[in-house]
Formats: structure tokens, sequence, C-alpha cells
């Protein structure tokens, strides 16, 4: 077993140096919400060397019924099942990418860890930092022996009622969104159909995480950045949330990144709260 363990981000360099060990695990997480059949189609032209795929809807959701968000959490032991077909087991070290800045790896990240496994990092700059540093792809599906995976979830999520009792709480809980600022204020929504965002909540764009190259922050930066967001509310008592419980869990890395732990998140987010007509809604700046 490997002795490396990296836990939020590792790096195109870092990544290339580890790429033969044994109890490592790539995972290709690209995909396009206007079109599911791209991630497949995108791991199919090229990939990094030894990845697997697994898709959004398919893998990482569940089921929807039309009142539970659009990307709902998948059922635990359904997905450790699948993991365990890509071949990762209690030690391995998975690395989750895509090619938009870690908005759908983080999606992996944040349930490996809710299952009870911490040895998983998201590719800074992703794809694009891995042609630009190793160059290496691969267009052949890598044979996976299926190992056990044993899901154990942690209490790292909430739902809707703990959302509905604790507003107008913030020393329970501080809601932060991380849709577009435009989205927050409840303008040009082309995803659900209600506009706006859950009374009280403060906004942070996840693309803010990035800097111009599409890699994540410096964490002191992020760390200002998320303290300046929070206003001084405490970051345990973060719920992260936006549209469909994905771009959230971006939040949520970046606040770790940034040593900022204890934060949770709200799966159902936006499209969640917003399938009930009873649930308050605000519209306009935080």
């Amino acid at each position: 077993m490997s002795t490396a363990a990296f836990t939020t981000l590792i790096g195109a360099d870092d990544l290339a140096r580890h790429l033969n060990e044994p109890d490592w695990c790539l995972v290709d997480c690209r995909h396009d919400l206007a079109n599911p059949a791209f991630g497949r189609e995108a791991y199919a032209r090229g990939h990094l060397p030894g990845a697997c795929f697994l898709h959004l809807d398919d893998d990482l959701s569940g089921p929807r019924t039309g009142t539970n968000g659009r990307h709902p959490l998948p059922d635990p032991q359904r997905l450790a099942q699948r993991l365990g077909e890509c071949g990762i087991g209690p030690h391995t070290q998975v690395v989750a990418y895509d090619d938009a800045g870690g908005m759908f790896a983080a999606r992996l990240w944040w349930l490996l860890r809710w299952l009870g496994h911490s040895r998983v990092a998201v590719l800074d700059g992703g794809f694009q930092a891995w042609c630009a540093a190793a160059g290496v792809l691969s267009t052949e599906e890598p044979p996976r022996r299926s190992v056990p995976f044993r899901a154990e979830p942690q209490p790292g999520g909430v739902d809707a009622t703990y959302v509905e009792r604790h507003l107008g709480q913030p020393d329970r809980m501080v809601i932060l969104d991380a849709r577009s600022p435009d989205r927050f204020r409840g303008e040009n929504e082309n995803l659900d159909p209600v506009g706006g965002h859950i009374p009280g909540a403060f906004n942070r764009f996840f693309k803010d995480n990035l800097d111009a190259n599409g890699c994540f922050k410096p964490a002191a930066v992020l760390r200002e950045e998320f303290t300046a967001a929070l206003r001084g509310h405490d970051p345990r008592k973060v719920v992260n949330q936006c549209g469909s419980g994905v771009t959230a869990c971006h939040n949520q890395l970046s606040m770790e990144v940034a040593g900022l732990s204890g934060s949770r998140l709200y799966p159902g987010s936006w499209s969640e709260w917003c399938a009930d007509p009873a649930r308050p809604v605000a519209t306009g700046p935080q």
C-alpha cells in the first residue's frame, strides 16, 4: 500500500509520479449538464491512463422523484458496489478528475467521504492540467478486479427538514449557495422552475474558487475569501447548497483546502427546495 495520502487536491506532476502505484484508482467524472452523453464520449476519445469512468446521473446520483432534486444522492450500497467494481478498496487512493474545474469531480470526492473513504483527491486543474503536464492519454478501458467496498455513511449531509427547522438561526446554520450570482438573485434561471434562493443564504459562486488557469486558488486566498463570505460565522455551521447538490461540493472542497473544516451539504439543494411551493423563497441580492 502506498504511504502517500491525498485527501483534498493533487497536482498533475504529483499524479504523474504516482501513476503506476498498485493501489491507486483514477476516475473520469467528465459531464455536461446539457448533454448527458458527453462524458462517456469524451472518455472513449481519450482519458488518463488506467482511469475508469463514472457518470454523474447513472452512478453518482439516485433516481429522481420530482420532489427530491435533480441529482439526489445515490443509494449507498449501490454506489459501494459500483466503486468496488472500479477496483476501489478500503486503502485505495482515489483521484477524481473532470474538465470543468473540478465541478463534477468534487461530487465524487464528497460521496467517497460520505461513505467513509478519506483517501480521495480532486486533480487540480483537471484534464487540461494533465494534458499540459504529461500529455499521455489512453483510449483503452482498463481491466478491473472487483474488490469489496464497505460503505460506512458519515453524517455529512442535511435534509430539507433540517434546513427548514433552522432558517433564521445563524448560530445553528449558515447556508452557502454555490450558484452564479444571477441565479442566486432569481434571474436567468434556466435549470429549475422557480428562481431565487433560500432565505438568509449567502452566495459564493463556486467558480470563484478557481484562478485564471482553472486551478484552485492557494489555501490562504481561499481562507480569506470564504471568511469574508461567511461574515465571521463558524464554518462548522455552514450548509453548502447549489442547484442540485453538485457544485456545492466544490465549495466544501475549497473550504477543506482553506482549513475551514466541518461544513455540511444539503444534497437536494435548490431544485428540491423549490419543488415544494410551501417553502419560502427569497429573490434579489443577499
